[in-house]
């Protein structure tokens, strides 16, 4: 059985990562959020009030990258090169993936994750007004299937 590696005797800690050489590292993440398919229309058009979806979802995901090391308590700060978030449209939903690439000391999954996560949360708070119902509610819409597709580390 695997150890966890921030938690010993003396409570929760940040992994000392001082004796690793730094290799390149990249991880990539991805995502969906499922929405109506007239607001899916709306967002390919450019015709929401809030403005362009797609850019403001990758530059908030790109911010949240950033950002990764002030939100989750035990991520140790990383020198990032490099950040790219895309999006497939579908049918009923948007694929965000979240490619970040650094070379350091340790992994890149958690910045990913970030990134991926918020872009479709910047998506939902861009078009919630036209994805709830008359009582106020989402009963369509939802992220799902966060997760890590890849993580490369280059010795």
């Amino acid at each position: 059985m695997k150890e966890l590696t921030h938690v010993d005797e003396k409570g929760v800690k940040m992994v000392e990562v001082g004796h690793k050489s730094e290799v390149f590292r990249r991880a990539v993440a991805k995502g969906r959020i499922r929405l109506r398919p007239e607001t899916i229309e709306l967002i390919k058009a450019g015709k929401t009030k809030k403005g362009n979806v797609i850019a403001t979802a990758q530059i908030a995901g790109i911010l949240a990258v950033k950002k990764t090391p002030e939100l989750v308590p035990l991520c140790h700060p990383i020198p990032l090169t490099g950040v790219d978030i895309t999006f497939e449209f579908g049918e009923d939903y948007i694929e965000a993936t979240c490619e970040v690439r650094a070379t350091y000391k340790t992994g890149v999954e958690m910045e990913a994750l970030m990134g991926v996560t918020l872009a479709l949360l910047t998506i939902w708070d861009m078009v919630k007004a036209v994805e709830k119902d008359e009582q106020g509610q989402y009963p369509f819409t939802r992220i799902e299937d966060v997760h890590v597709v890849e993580k490369v580390k280059e010795r």
